[in-house]
């Protein structure tokens, strides 16, 4: 069988078949947004054909957020950093907020562990875990680019708001995801989310603490 040759009507059908709605991009955003835990549990156990794939939906998804970013240079906005930190700390931290998408991804290896920890008596191993945080962190990954643009637009921001809304949203769809039945499986998941955020920093502080020791050594 030959191939068709790629022309402009093949690049347009191949978005259009991301972004189908019964089994594409939109599709997997309304499932997640309306019941993501349920919706990711029936990914996991019964039907993956549903919902786009969880690496491509959260590439896709901080592709999004980069491009937001860069299209009103997020990266140059000031944050309320303190001034007596070292030069190292502060490259650290200018590179996560410049690289959200990546941090993010980081910071979900360590949420997982504390999630494996907390939700042990559960059937679910590391690994499907880190499917979950796929999905909710990519829906995450759109939820903080929207204060990105207004902020872009308007100059206005809405940071905070936009952190806690996404952290009700996460400690949501994963307290859902595990039983959501049980109003502890969502403290759980806040709590989990929380401590891996903290673990995350705490790692990223120590990297810095740690190459300026290594420097003032090779000095």
């Amino acid at each position: 069988m030959k191939l068709k040759r790629i022309d402009g009507h093949f690049i347009v059908h191949e978005i259009e078949h991301v972004l189908h709605f019964e089994k594409g991009f939109l599709f997997t955003m309304r499932e997640l947004l309306l019941r993501p835990g349920a919706s990711v549990k029936e990914y996991v156990t019964e039907n993956r054909s549903r919902l786009v794939k969880p690496i491509i939906f959260i590439i896709v998804t901080s592709l999004i957020y980069t491009l937001i970013a860069h299209l009103f240079h997020v990266e140059k906005v000031s944050s309320n950093i303190g001034t007596n930190i070292s030069s190292t700390e502060l490259a650290i931290s200018n590179w996560i907020h410049s690289h959200y998408g990546y941090a993010n991804i980081i910071m979900g290896f360590f949420i997982a562990c504390w999630l494996r920890i907390f939700f042990r008596k559960h059937d679910v191993n590391f690994f499907e875990i880190l499917i979950l945080l796929c999905f909710v962190m990519g829906v995450g990954m759109l939820f903080i680019a929207v204060p990105v643009l207004i902020y872009g637009l308007t100059g206005f921001n809405l940071n905070t708001l936009f952190g806690v809304i996404i952290f009700v949203y996460l400690a949501w769809a994963i307290g859902q995801f595990f039983d959501q039945k049980s109003k502890l499986s969502y403290v759980k998941a806040g709590v989990a989310y929380i401590l891996g955020f903290s673990t995350f920093s705490m790692c990223a502080w120590l990297l810095g603490l740690g190459y300026d020791a290594f420097i003032k050594y090779l000095h």
